[in-house]
């Protein structure tokens, strides 16, 4: 694959966190567990939708699952968010990097 290709996983994870529901969901996830029911009650969608919303993201690994008692309690996975920080933060540098050469270039400092 050549270089700044995304990886297979990549899309799906940033077409997921590009959702506002989802990324409420994962930022109320990331305080502390809650089951489906529980993030119904705390945002303006159904149950019906936040199901699916959590079906999303678990698919692309941001949360799994834990049952306990009756409920399906959900959690944000730190070890994967850590990984989409780490693309985030290789782009952000190439692009830094970029940026202060064509700096050095415009003020003739090549």
């Amino acid at each position: 694959m050549p270089t700044g290709e995304p990886a297979a996983g990549q899309v799906a994870v940033f077409a997921a966190l590009a959702d506002d529901t989802r990324w409420g969901i994962l930022t109320r996830l990331g305080r502390a567990p809650a089951s489906a029911s529980a993030l119904a009650a705390e945002l303006p969608v159904s149950r019906q939708a936040i199901a699916r919303h959590l079906g999303v993201l678990e698919e692309v690994g941001l949360v799994s699952a834990e049952r306990r008692g009756r409920e399906l309690q959900y959690v944000a996975l730190g070890a994967r968010l850590v990984t989409v920080a780490a693309d985030l933060e290789r782009i952000a540098s190439g692009w830094d990097r970029r940026l202060s050469r064509i700096k050095a270039v415009a003020e003739g400092r090549s």
